[in-house]
């Protein structure tokens, strides 16, 4: 069933107005990350629970702490 051109204006509004994206750019000599980004199926979820797990501290990272 296709959608009526109401209900695309609608779903069209709300992605305006409520649906986040960023951009990450892969140089040359981050080709490794690339490569492995590119095998994972789901790659939206994989960075979400990369972020997640970071946030929580579990992450193969943290931010250092700011000097002053």
């Amino acid at each position: 069933m296709a959608a009526s051109d109401a209900q695309l204006r609608a779903n069209e509004n709300y992605r305006k107005k409520h649906v986040r994206q960023t951009l990450v750019r892969f140089y040359p000599a981050e080709t490794d990350l690339w490569e492995h980004l590119q095998a994972q199926p789901n790659k939206a979820g994989y960075i979400k629970e990369l972020i997640r797990r970071d946030m929580k501290g579990m992450g193969p990272t943290r931010q250092p702490e700011a000097r002053d």
